[in-house]
């Protein structure tokens, strides 16, 4: 979907206008005053923003507990929703990335369920977890997932997470298994953030997917220590599914590790998104989205990130879904 966006509302700053030549929305997943899409052209290569050692250096100091406890989910933007039209989302084969996580034993949950934390355990306790990054000058938090790769290196979020109006972030890290201010697996700095083709050249919402490559930490490889989730690209829509992340906007506060589920729905408004019942709040974009889910190992195929909301459904989630150009975006990063 193609939107103009007319306003940027900072949390606790009140709303200010901007001016933006890009067209497009983005998702702040703390909710989208009105949204709309664009259909950029499929072909173009991902736009990677490549971190220097010496940045990644400086981004490992700079996060202190004390700044990610500081540190707020990302503004909101809202759009003319007279500017949007629905976009094609180019499709390819069903293929599936078999998970490289052990299997643990935890108890079954409740499903659907429309928010609260996951008491469960499993592989997704290690692989999933908060990022943090500079954003115009602040600190914020989205959320991500290690995943399966050839580089044992590479984490799923969303394209807000990584870039948006118009500049990759900085100080990009990555904590799997945050919790309580706790860092159990320590702090994995960027190397390298990417996003689809379409958000990096017009932050088109339906392509609101982000990646990132992380440097090795004392000697070893993110996927070595945590495990990597599976993945599933192309594979429909009405699926039963299992949203994470690390909401830090109220009623949460990015401290505890919160689930949705049920089955999903296309997006009936303004995007080719799946929609799932679900109260997350801002912080938690860039969470994975699992089919698949096996609840008692905590291990599935991620499928989508928790994307954006309308704000007339606050208890709705939109996620995108995971095409050919998701897929692209997942061989981009893993052969990094």
């Amino acid at each position: 979907m193609t939107g103009t966006p007319r306003s940027l509302r900072s949390s606790g700053s009140g709303t200010r206008r901007v001016r933006r030549t890009v067209l497009g929305a983005l998702a702040g997943v703390a909710a989208l005053l009105a949204t709309g899409v664009t259909a950029a052209p499929a072909s173009a290569a991902p736009d990677p923003g490549t971190v220097a050692p010496s940045a990644q250096e400086r981004a490992l100091d700079f996060w202190t507990p004390q700044r990610m406890r500081a540190a707020t989910p990302l503004d909101v933007l809202s759009v003319d929703r007279s500017d949007v039209r629905a976009a094609d989302i180019r499709k390819g084969k069903a293929t599936v990335v078999a998970p490289s996580t052990p299997a643990s034993d935890v108890g079954p949950l409740a499903i659907p369920h429309g928010g609260g934390p996951w008491t469960g355990g499993g592989a997704v306790t290690k692989t999933a977890g908060r990022v943090f990054f500079t954003f115009q000058g602040r600190t914020a938090s989205c959320s991500g997932n290690a995943v399966t790769s050839a580089n044992k290196s590479t984490v799923i979020t969303a394209g807000h997470c990584v870039k948006m109006e118009g500049a990759w972030h900085t100080n990009w890290v990555f904590v799997p298994g945050y919790h309580d201010g706790q860092r159990p697996y320590g702090t994995w700095t960027a190397s390298k953030i990417l996003s689809t083709p379409q958000w990096t050249a017009s932050e088109d919402i339906n392509y609101d997917i982000g990646a990132a490559v992380v440097a090795p930490l004392d000697g070893k490889k993110l996927t070595d220590v945590v495990g990597g989730q599976g993945l599933a690209f192309n594979t429909g829509y009405s699926k039963a599914m299992y949203a994470f992340g690390f909401p830090a906007a109220a009623p949460y506060d990015g401290e505890k590790f919160i689930y949705c589920s049920g089955t999903t729905y296309r997006d009936f408004l303004l995007s080719s998104d799946h929609g799932l019942t679900c109260n997350m709040t801002g912080g938690s974009s860039g969470g994975p989205w699992f089919t698949q889910f096996n609840e008692a190992t905590g291990t599935g195929l991620q499928s989508s990130v928790n994307s954006f909301k309308y704000n007339f459904l606050p208890n709705a989630m939109y996620g995108p879904y995971f095409g050919a150009d998701a897929q692209n975006l997942y061989q981009s990063a893993q052969s990094s």
